[in-house]
C-alpha cells in the first residue's frame, strides 16, 4: 500500500453507512493515526432514540462535549511517529445532527457553544461522504442488531442525509468527495475496496467531488 497523500483524512456518513469499518481498514493499510467517535458511550442514546423531543438537547449537548474533548485530545497533540490521521468523524457533524433534533432556543444556544468550540480544530485535507440510500441504511442497521438503534426511522435518516448535503453547498475551505456506493459491501469486494482507496488517496481542488460505484 502507498502512503496516504492526505495528513488529516476525515471519512463521514449517515449512520448505518459503514464508515467506521472502512476507516479501521484504511488505517491499517496506510498506518495512519485512527480516531474513531465514541458514539455507544452516550448514556442518554438510548432514551433519544425512544423520545427524541424529550432528550434532543442532552444528548446532543453530551456528543458535544465528548467529541471535544476526544478531538482536543487526538488533533491538537503531536506524535511525530504517526503524523497522519484519519478519523470516521469531523466536529461539524456535531451541529448537523444537532440542527435536525434540537429548535428554537435550545438550538440556538447549542451553535453559539458549537462555535466557540469549533474554531479550535484543524480542517481536513479531504472530507470523503459514503453515500448510500436510506433502505440500505436501514438493512445495514438492521444486520447489526444495535438496541439502542433499533427506533431509528427513515425519516430520521432522511433529515441527517439532506443535513449533510446542505452543508456541502456551503462555501467550505476544503475538498468533498461523494463516494455512492449504493448496497455494496465494500469490505467483502477487493476490487470495490481498491476503487475507493484510490478515489480517496487522490489530491482534489476546493469543492464538490462525486463518484459512483
Amino acid at each position: 500500500m502507498n502512503l496516504l497523500v492526505h495528513q488529516f483524512l476525515v471519512v463521514e456518513g449517515n449512520i448505518g453507512a459503514g464508515k467506521t469499518s472502512l476507516v479501521e481498514r484504511l488505517a491499517a493499510d496506510f498506518q495512519t493515526r485512527l480516531v474513531l467517535e465514541q458514539f455507544a458511550d452516550n448514556p442518554f442514546l438510548a432514551d433519544f432514540y425512544a423520545e427524541p423531543a424529550r432528550y434532543a438537547f442532552t444528548v446532543e449537548l453530551f456528543f458535544m462535549a465528548e467529541r471535544y474533548k476526544q478531538l482536543q485530545d487526538l488533533l491538537l497533540e503531536h506524535d511525530l511517529f504517526q503524523p497522519k490521521t484519519i478519523a470516521d468523524y469531523f466536529f461539524i457533524k456535531t451541529l448537523l445532527f444537532a440542527g435536525r433534533t434540537l429548535e428554537g432556543d435550545e438550538f440556538r444556544l447549542f451553535k453559539r457553544f458549537f462555535k466557540i468550540l469549533n474554531k479550535t480544530f484543524p480542517t481536513p485535507d479531504l472530507f470523503v461522504y459514503i453515500h448510500r440510500p436510506v433502505e440500505a441504511l436501514l438493512q445495514n442497521i438492521r444486520k447489526r442488531g444495535r438496541d439502542y438503534e433499533k427506533d431509528l426511522t427513515a425519516d430520521y435518516l432522511q433529515t441527517i442525509q439532506s443535513a449533510y448535503f446542505e452543508y456541502f453547498k456551503t462555501d467550505l475551505p476544503f475538498p468533498i468527495l461523494i463516494i455512492d456506493v449504493a448496497a455494496k459491501n465494500y469490505l467483502e469486494d477487493a476490487i470495490l475496496y481498491q476503487q475507493i482507496v484510490t478515489h480517496i488517496n487522490q489530491s482534489y481542488e476546493k469543492g464538490i467531488h462525486r463518484v459512483h460505484l
